[in-house]
Formats: structure tokens, sequence, C-alpha cells
């Protein structure tokens, strides 16, 4: 089996529609790649100063990276700063992107498949020497995730289409995919839909038809429903079974805020 490590960069994951995400599932996530996890690194920021003004802030922050160790993640943690810049405002940063990188260089030496998780374009470089050493490397991410980082990797999860990895999806009925195909002239086209956690665990067979697509329940033309297919949007929609087969209905745009 692969030896696989994980490095979370989870201020990305969380303020990009990531709050929630069930560390549990991403495990599973990478062994069902064929590995076996030797290394699971989650980086965070932590505000002592604030921790140390408001009790509840801190009791709920720390069952949160509580939590996170029980799941068998290792926690790094990036005290945040406060400065004045140039004009006077207050800027409270964090960035634990450089220990992220250095840490997954270090410990690639004994590793054969690499998962980060972040959509932050600064980690291109990354992707490109763990590749260079001959590492497959994995990307998991939710909204603004850069592009040039998307088609560098091996494969990119989008976190909003993996079932069951944010926990406040577990009662989600509705559907979420991809518009993979469009017939402009006919007006249909077909949605691919993860249904596990594999690479290829992913169905491509949903038919899906311009009357079923709204936005706030008005109708929509087939050049906006092209620039979905172009611009790979999430899409959100009830799964129907007809006798000629699966079919989205009530479809519209994901929104995760």
């Amino acid at each position: 089996m692969l030896k696989a490590g994980i490095f979370l960069d989870m201020e990305n994951l969380s303020r990009n529609g990531g709050w929630g995400i069930r560390y549990e599932i991403i495990k599973e996530l990478v062994e069902t790649q064929g590995t076996i996890v030797l290394r699971a690194n989650a980086y965070l920021a932590v505000d002592v100063e604030r921790e140390r003004q408001d009790t509840g802030y801190r009791i709920r922050n720390e069952n949160y990276r509580a939590a996170i160790r029980r799941n068998g993640f290792h926690l790094i943690r990036k005290e945040v700063r406060r400065y004045y810049d140039s004009e006077g405002e207050l800027v409270v940063k964090a960035n634990a992107d450089l220990d992220l990188a250095v840490d997954a260089i270090l410990q690639s030496e004994n590793l054969d498949y690499i998962l980060v998780g972040s959509g932050d374009g600064d980690f291109l470089r990354l992707v490109r020497a763990l590749q260079n050493r001959g590492k497959r490397v994995d990307l998991l991410s939710f909204a603004n995730t850069s592009g040039d980082l998307m088609r560098e990797v091996d494969n990119h999860f989008s976190g909003f289409l993996i079932p069951g990895i944010l926990g406040n999806d577990t009662a989600q009925t509705r559907k979420r995919g991809i518009l993979h195909a469009y017939n402009e002239d006919r007006g249909f086209g077909f949605i691919t839909m993860r249904t596990g956690l594999g690479v290829s665990d992913l169905r491509h067979d949903i038919f899906c038809h311009i009357n079923d697509i709204s936005v706030d329940e008005e109708p929509v033309d087939t050049r906006y429903v092209a620039e979905l297919k172009h611009r790979q949007i999430i899409l959100e929609f009830d799964l129907i079974q007809t006798p000629e087969g699966p079919k989205a209905t009530d479809v519209c745009e994901f929104q995760w805020r």
C-alpha cells in the first residue's frame, strides 16, 4: 500500500465553506486511494490573546482542537499576531503556509501520497516540488480554489461534492454535481455526481434539461447553462428515477454561504 500524508490548511478550508468538516472522512478519503495514513497534520491559528480574555471562546476552541486530536491528527498551531500597518490600521494575521510547506517537503521523504487541504494558490510550488520527488499529490478544497492549483495536482476533490464530509450535511437530501456536457441547440446535458470516495466513484448519466434549471425560481437561457458547464459551477438538485434513467430536477447553483 502507498504511504500517505495529510496536510490541512484549516484557516483556508474553514473560511471557504469547510466549517464542520469531518476529519474521519478525510482519512477515509485518503485510505480509499489505496494508502495507509502515516502522517496527518492540521495547521490552524490560535488567538492566544482573545482566548486569554474570553473564557467561552477559549473553551469552544479547546473542544474543537480536542476533536481534531481524537481523529488522529497532529495539531500545528500558529499564534495570531496583531500589528499596525503603514496606514495605522490594525492587522490580525496568522499564516501557517510556510510551516505546512516545510513539513510536507521534509516528511514526504517517507511518503508516496500527499493530500493537501487548501485552495490557496501559494501552494502551487509545493505541489510541483512534491511531484518532482515522485509523489502523487491530490487536493481537497472548497470554495475560492486557485485554478492553477487544481490543474497542477493529480486529482482535485471538491469538498462540497464528497458525501458526508461536512457535519452539517448529514441530513442533506438534495444532491450536488457538475454539468459536464451540454447541447446548446437542444437544451439538455448531463451532470456528474460523486457517489463515493474513490477517484472513479462517479456517475455521469444524470440527465438535466434547461427547463429544470432556475435562478431565484426564474427560468434561464441557454447561454447561462453553457456558462455553468464552462465554469464547472456546482449545482444542487433533486434526483429522480424515470423510465429513461436518472434525471435532475429543481436545479440551481449551489450556495455555500
